[in-house]
């Protein structure tokens, strides 16, 4: 792997040093992203001072514009401002594993023990939590994406499209996108956010011919990394084996995924539950609730459906499978991000005075919104009424659920949550504890 010598600063900073301080992150990254990027801020920023706040705000910036989970892409981009590619796999890493093998031995857990009263009842209860939560994402969401007409109808649209037209999550975004880009030439000032980009040329930090070339060494390693096994398991195992979609699964959300994991989510459950099987609507619920009470990025739910699809299709012991499934789902949700990384940072100034990106980038946060919105209706149905059928009128899908079958004891803990978290502010880690207490309690009236 070869280092990009510029335009990164040089920064006089152990490795051995640098490598204690994003273990450290990785190990208090509890909280969703806002909490992870405060505490990268903290460590980087005010107690070490090894990134300045200017460094820290562009690097986060650049993270915010790319498909994955931006504070583990944070974490990567502020390990390559330290010591090149090798700093940078070195704190991804680290900001990945703890989470890692937490999810993974919960998934396992859930293997084994799931159908046992208290698991059960834990899981029952965080079910219902969930749903609050994702409603608490779209309030914030929609707060700081929705701020024009242009943007609401946007963000209106792409829920019609991916809730009541089923359109495919990567076409939604890629329509979001031209639109945001075409308004950007035709009436930009639809688009608040993209007339707050910056004004002029490359930024004078600009790459040189050098190190485009570095740029592209770089690159094609990374695509290797990933695209060499993508390949293999295809050929070797076959279209319609587990991993082998699974890889290909994987690979295609880690392309799309802008907005986080909230936006993703529906795609996924979508995908995962309807087209391939490995999973119940129920069980996507459940191991979103466990992402939630892991270290590292909620993202790290891709690993449950990873580990459920070995563990239940692959024909192997069922652990061993889910083992191998959880880190096929890792391994494609995280390696692409390392490419985004180091193939993009040395760009990243100049990335920030492109007008129609920006614009671009605008409605594709207000189309997540619709997006969210999507998930948190199928999370709500799913819980409150379980199994459901759809209704077809014309090219509309619409649910179809009995109000006679509907959980009300899951509707009193959902509603509960949500007024505890979004009403009174209480922390997510009470909030869940309190759920799942609740659960365990019903589950065993």
């Amino acid at each position: 792997m070869t280092d990009i010598p510029s335009p990164r600063p040089t920064l006089d900073v152990p490795q051995a040093e640098a490598t204690r301080a994003f273990g450290r992150i990785g190990l208090l990254s509890f909280g969703g992203p806002a909490a992870q990027i405060a505490v990268m801020h903290r460590i980087l920023v005010d107690e070490k001072g090894w990134l300045t706040e200017r460094q820290f705000l562009h690097a986060l910036n650049f993270c915010m514009l790319l498909p994955g989970p931006e504070a583990m892409q944070l974490a990567t981009y502020a390990g390559w401002l330290m010591h090149g590619v090798r700093g940078g796999l070195i704190a991804g890493a680290l900001f990945i594993a703890p989470g890692l093998v937490m999810m993974l031995a919960l998934s396992a857990i859930y293997v084994v023990a799931g159908d046992l009263p208290v698991i059960a009842g834990l899981l029952y209860g965080l079910k219902a939590a969930v749903l609050a939560v994702v409603v608490q994402a779209l309030v914030k969401v929609s707060g700081r994406a929705l701020g024009s007409v242009a943007m609401i109808v946007i963000a209106a649209l792409a829920f019609v499209g991916i809730a009541l037209l089923r359109l495919p999550f990567p076409l939604i975004i890629a329509l979001a996108a031209l639109t945001g880009a075409v308004l950007q030439l035709g009436a930009p000032q639809w688009l608040p956010s993209a007339r707050g980009a910056d004004e002029g040329g490359p930024a004078s930090g600009s790459v040189r011919a050098q190190d485009h070339r570095a740029v592209a060494r770089t690159a094609a390693v990374w695509l290797a990394i990933w695209l060499v096994p993508l390949v293999a398991l295809v050929v070797v195992l076959g279209r319609g084996n587990v991993f082998a979609d699974a890889a290909l699964f994987f690979s295609q959300t880690a392309v799309v995924t802008f907005g986080g994991a909230y936006a993703v989510l529906a795609y996924v459950g979508q995908q995962a539950v309807e087209l391939y099987g490995w999973l119940q609507p129920d069980e996507m619920l459940k191991g979103l609730g466990l992402a939630e009470t892991t270290l590292g990025p909620l993202v790290l739910v891709l690993v449950f459906v990873g580990f459920l699809g070995g563990a239940n299709l692959s024909g192997m012991e069922p652990l061993v499978g889910g083992l191998v499934g959880g880190l096929v789902a890792a391994f494609f949700t995280f390696v692409p991000c390392y490419l985004w990384i180091f193939a993009g940072a040395p760009y990243v100034e100049a990335l920030r005075h492109v007008r129609w990106l920006a614009a671009s980038l605008a409605a594709i946060t207000a189309a997540v919104v619709g997006v969210i919105a999507n998930l948190a209706v199928w999370f709500g149905l799913n819980v409150l009424f379980g199994a459901f059928d759809y209704a077809r009128f014309g090219p509309f899908f619409l649910p179809d659920a009995q109000w006679g079958n509907i959980d009300w004891a899951a509707a009193l803990i959902g509603i509960a949550a949500a007024v505890a978290l979004i009403r009174f502010g209480l922390g997510l880690f009470a909030v869940l504890g309190a759920a799942a207490a609740a659960g365990v309690l019903v589950t065993m009236v």
